[in-house]
């Protein structure tokens, strides 16, 4: 009985012994789960984190992308779009391109063989080219992921109205250099014939080759002032000082200072402007816009014809009309007339003049609040511009600053050109 009492309480100590030494074992266990719990959900923390902060840059680069004035587009190896933005939808007709050939759906041999050279030399490089008349500037690189897969970024640029302002730029300087290599050239032919030795000139010689020089003269000066006026337009620069003027007045010190010119063709100025009539307006300004209204009609008239300046009440405004009996202006160039540097035809007016005076007159005009415009000759043949501008007494509200001018009446108000 003894030896199977001793014999129970070994059996029962080795359990006891073994059961702590697997109660350990266990416990270690759970203390090494509950650390790779940590590990993992601090881990899952980090998948997470870094799943936001990708969302976040790829949702800022695509704003980035779809507000940018540039257009873009991603390619792959065979040419199809796998990304394009906002810009770039116009090249498509407003729709999305994704998964397409680009190649179908644009018709550009130079933007394909862009993005062939990139693909081929494994180089950026920049052209420029024209799709549909638009020019657009391109630059395209190359991009290498994992496995080697390639795709190639396209930025396009739209160039057109550079390429325009650089034409137009281009040709004001050939205008510029033709008309005051012309005038020049004449007053020395004219000033070397008063002055030759074997033959002195007449009295009556000498005075019409002194108007011819005259003449030349004013054409320079003309010259220069217009280059003077888009210059302050441009900068900003022109104020308009905008006070009720008689009409009439400004009309004839306009019509005054043109009568030499006239005169060289024989043609009169005739003006049925009432006296009544009085504008707000910048004196100076509005007989700069006359004033090329008429040089213009003064060239294009035939000789010993009559240029005729009306105005009409219109309520709040006054409608100046300057109707002329030269070829007139063809209906689908009536905009563009008022366009810089534009010149309705020049192989008509000799390569005449800069294209500045019409867009000077526009930029006066509706600096006063006005508009300008050009319309056929009911009467037949002829040129026929129009402009308004405002009645001294109008009262209906206009823009700020003119509506603020007018109320205070005062002779030195300044009104910023645009």
């Amino acid at each position: 009985m003894e030896s199977l009492l001793v014999i129970f309480a070994a059996a029962f100590i080795i359990l006891a012994y073994a059961g702590r030494r697997l109660w350990r074992k266990v416990q270690s266990l759970e203390e090494a789960v509950s650390s790779r719990d940590i590990e993992i959900d601090a881990l899952r923390r980090q998948r997470i984190s870094a799943e936001h902060v990708n969302n976040e840059t790829r949702a800022l680069y695509s704003a980035l992308s779809e507000v940018a004035f540039d257009l873009a587009l991603v390619l792959d190896e065979a040419g199809v779009i796998l990304r394009h933005n906002q810009a770039a939808a116009r090249l498509f007709g407003g729709r999305s391109a994704v998964g397409k050939k680009f190649c179908d759906i644009l018709d550009s041999a130079d933007l394909a063989n862009l993005v062939d050279y990139t693909l081929n030399e494994h180089d950026s490089l920049e052209e420029q080219f024209v799709i549909d008349d638009v020019y657009y500037r391109a630059r395209t690189q190359i991009v290498t992921i994992a496995e080697g897969r390639r795709f190639v970024a396209v930025a396009m640029q739209d160039v057109t109205n550079l390429v325009n302002l650089n034409r137009a730029r281009r040709d004001l300087v050939a205008n510029i250099s033709h008309e005051l290599r012309t005038p020049i050239t004449r007053i020395r032919l004219i000033i070397e014939g008063l002055f030759l030795d074997a033959d002195r000139p007449k009295r009556k010689a000498s005075i019409q080759s002194l108007k011819e020089i005259a003449m030349e003269t004013d054409a320079l000066l003309w010259l220069s002032q217009e280059l003077l006026d888009l210059s302050m337009i441009e900068s900003g620069e022109a104020i308009m000082r905008l006070v009720p003027t008689s009409l009439t007045q400004v009309v004839d010190e306009a019509i005054e200072r043109l009568i030499p010119q006239a005169e060289m063709k024989d043609l009169t100025i005739v003006s049925h402007v009432p006296r009544s009539f009085a504008v707000l307006c910048d004196a100076d300004q509005l007989k700069r816009v006359l004033g090329n209204l008429l040089h213009n009609a003064i060239k294009w008239s035939p000789l010993k014809q009559a240029i005729t300046i009306t105005a009409v009440d219109l309520e709040d405004e006054i409608s100046v009309s300057i109707l002329d009996s030269g070829p007139g202006v063809p209906e689908d160039l009536r905009e563009r007339v008022f366009e810089r540097f534009y010149q309705a035809d020049v192989s008509r007016s000799g390569d005449d003049g800069t294209g500045l005076g019409l867009a000077i007159c526009k930029h006066i005009i509706e600096a006063h609040g006005g508009r300008i415009w050009a319309e056929g000759n009911s009467r037949g043949e002829g040129g026929h511009f129009l402009f308004t501008v405002l009645k001294a007494d109008a009262n209906f509200e206009i823009e700020p600053q003119l509506a603020a001018m007018k109320e205070s009446a005062l002779p030195a108000t300044d009104v910023a050109n645009a």
